[in-house]
């Protein structure tokens, strides 16, 4: 190897690293702000910048603060229950239309896939106008079912996820069941539904975190925070036109991620295979 060989390969392998080292950087300075934030006193906030240490670490005023005033309570049961029912019926009928797509074809069977991609580009902010209007005549504003409905009613992606699943699951396993007598939902519930674990865990993943995460539609259509508050809109608790009790923010956002977290950890094989086998396959 010559000395220009290995000097481009030593200049490669440090300009990796350096932008490992950078872009790892840029991704934990603002998790680390947040947790330094999160342990100092208002007057600790107003007079030192973010990165500047707080005086204890022992001081969880801010959390048992931001626990009480913004119902986390009851945003942690309203986010799980929705979270629960979303997943489970997302699933369903994610599953339930990529096997009627995939397994029987009929006049149209391209024209409906067409649209369910058409439907996946559309911006959801941009049809806000018209579900608002639909929501509101259906009486599911300020209403928890209505919510669950509609956020049941926008995932695309798991539809296509679960076609492409089917794809790679032989025909001659539904035929040979149907000989044998099984019906179309036999075939689907006790054959095909359990051999598409790997599919359900990627879909739980991908919704699950959305669900979450959601605050746009949560914000718009639970408008009563007193009653209706959920994870992602508790902590708009502490802003308001005189500022924001960042602080407040920081420690109500470190309690949120914590469920999060310790699910990742307890099911990170888990998650991490059904990532790996859910995804598309040639």
């Amino acid at each position: 190897m010559t000395i220009f060989q290995k000097t481009k390969k030593l200049l490669s392998i440090t300009i990796k690293y350096l932008s490992l080292i950078f872009f790892s950087f840029m991704a934990l300075v603002p998790v680390v702000s947040c947790v330094i934030t999160a342990f100092k006193t208002d007057e600790e906030y107003q007079s030192t910048n973010v990165m500047v240490l707080p005086k204890s670490w022992l001081n969880f005023d801010n959390f048992k603060t931001a626990w009480e005033k913004a119902n986390m309570g009851l945003a942690f049961f309203n986010s799980f229950l929705i979270m629960t029912c979303v997943l489970c019926g997302s699933i369903l009928i994610g599953s339930m239309l990529a096997y009627i797509l995939n397994r029987f074809k009929f006049p149209g069977n391209s024209v409906v896939r067409n649209l369910f991609l058409f439907a996946a580009l559309l911006p959801g902010v941009a049809m806000q106008v018209s579900v608002y209007k639909i929501m509101s005549s259906l009486n599911f504003i300020n209403s928890i079912p209505g919510y669950i409905i509609l956020m049941m009613g926008t995932d695309v992606i798991s539809i296509y996820v679960f076609i492409q699943f089917f794809e790679n699951i032989s025909t001659s396993i539904d035929e040979s069941a149907i000989m044998d007598g099984a019906t179309y939902f036999g075939v689907f519930f006790k054959i095909l539904f359990p051999l598409l674990k790997p599919a359900i865990i990627t879909c739980m993943i991908l919704k699950g975190v959305s669900t979450y995460n959601e605050f746009y539609m949560a914000n718009l259509y639970l408008q009563n925070k007193s009653k209706y508050v959920v994870v992602s809109t508790s902590l708009y608790t502490f802003t308001g036109p005189m500022g924001n009790q960042y602080n407040l923010i920081c420690a109500g956002l470190i309690i949120t991620i914590i469920p999060a977290l310790v699910i990742f950890i307890l099911c990170q094989k888990q998650i991490y295979g059904g990532l790996t086998s859910g995804s598309v396959k040639g």
